[in-house]
């Protein structure tokens, strides 16, 4: 009888405990869209704690698990360009895409010898699927056109942040910490002759340091990156306005029209 009466309390002790985390999750608003497992089940400790309820259809919830599962079994250093992609897409894994209506991969020549590297989104990226959509990339268009260039040809865009949802900010240190593995990867498998990065925050993820901004411009930098077997080699960087920037302050164009000759000419040299 003392077994059963033990058994009978630790019932209604587990029911108390999920009542009160239950209890936790309702003030925190995302309950019942989140349902606690029963700690009874045995979890094992690498399983996600918490199981979505009918607020995913069934294949919704079967592509969640197989993306979660290539996650965890695909290095993002053995992704091709089309998993890449996937990977973006999929990626949850900090507050920005929460309010993105989609990431922005990047877009141009796969082949191509110039990178272009940018900051974070715009709402008219998100708009078109594109960076640099929109009065920015009219300007752009222009800078590129001014040494000869043209989008998608022999040239690719992209940013070191892939979403930027309705944060009225610059992304944080761990949010571009977040994506700059994509970002390795997608130079890992462009391999550019040369890259030009538009803005101080692409510059500072692509030299992995901070630096004054006045001395960046106007000089070539080095971009430590990974060659397609794997070994180290440096790729000449190229630090310029980024096109929005100009858009506020057209006294720097005189500057980028320097650095951009610099970028051709740095190329025309190799």
């Amino acid at each position: 009888m003392k077994l059963i009466a033990d058994s009978n309390m630790e019932d209604i002790q587990r029911k108390e405990d999920i009542q009160r985390k239950e209890d936790v999750l309702r003030e925190l608003n995302i309950y019942p869209l989140w349902q606690l497992r029963d700690p009874c089940s045995r979890i094992p400790s690498d399983e996600m704690v918490v199981t979505p309820l009918n607020f995913f259809s069934p294949t919704e919830i079967k592509m969640q698990q197989s993306v979660i599962s290539e996650v965890k079994t695909v290095p993002i250093e053995d992704l091709t360009w089309a998993e890449l992609k996937k990977r973006v897409r999929t990626c949850a894994a900090c507050k920005l895409r929460a309010g993105s209506p989609g990431t922005i991969f990047g877009t141009g020549d796969e082949k191509a010898h110039w990178l272009f590297v940018g900051s974070w989104p715009t709402e008219d990226d998100e708009a078109s699927g594109e960076p640099f959509a929109g009065q920015v990339g009219e300007l752009l268009d222009n800078m590129l056109a001014s040494i000869q260039l043209k989008r998608n040809t022999n040239v690719y865009l992209t940013n070191i942040v892939k979403c930027s949802g309705t944060i009225q900010r610059g992304p944080q240190p761990d949010e571009i910490a977040q994506c700059s593995p994509f970002l390795r990867r997608q130079i890992q498998l462009l391999q550019p002759r040369l890259i030009v990065a538009l803005g101080h925050a692409a510059a500072t993820a692509l030299l992995a340091e901070d630096k004054e901004w006045s001395s960046l411009l106007g000089q070539i930098h080095g971009y430590r990156g990974l060659a397609k077997d794997g070994s180290h080699h440096v790729i000449p960087l190229i630090i310029t306005h980024h096109p929005a920037a100009l858009l506020l302050n057209a006294l720097n164009k005189e500057q980028t029209w320097r650095d951009l000759c610099l970028a051709r000419d740095t190329m025309n040299e190799m």
